[in-house]
């Protein structure tokens, strides 16, 4: 059970309970960064249901099977190590907005890091997860 000294997995250097947590239980991000590292968090702790949440419908992965998109989830997040999160810059308007990150992940003893732009669209006052693309 993470305790307030608890590091959030977001790599934000805050607590947890102060951090990410809030959106975990159902307060909605007030920018597209703080969507991004709470999804990295739920990545992180395996929060399948925040991830789909906070998918957009349009979204290439979006998967109309929960049961199903909640086990890939799963299964990533159970066989990845979240190492590090550094972000490299956010664009935000009232609608959309972009973020570019690098995640530190290992598969394994594989390092499996990338650096994604990601792009958000405010649907009724939330911010989700459009989609995004790797950089090189």
């Amino acid at each position: 059970m993470r305790n307030k000294k608890t590091l959030c997995p977001c790599q934000s250097c805050k607590p947890y309970e102060t951090c990410c947590k809030p959106f975990h239980l159902g307060k909605n991000p007030d920018t597209a960064l703080q969507l991004m590292r709470s999804r990295y968090a739920a990545y992180a702790l395996c929060m399948p249901n925040y991830i789909i949440q906070t998918t957009h419908p349009k979204n290439p992965q979006f998967n109309d099977n929960t049961k199903e998109w909640i086990q890939e989830i799963s299964t990533f997040s159970s066989h990845m190590q979240f190492k590090d999160l550094k972000i490299l810059e956010v664009q935000e308007n009232r609608e959309f907005a972009t973020v570019a990150f690098f995640a530190h992940l290992f598969q394994g003893k594989k390092d499996v890091s990338f650096i994604e732009k990601s792009y958000f669209e405010k649907v009724e006052g939330k911010w989700l997860y459009r989609n995004g693309e790797f950089i090189s």
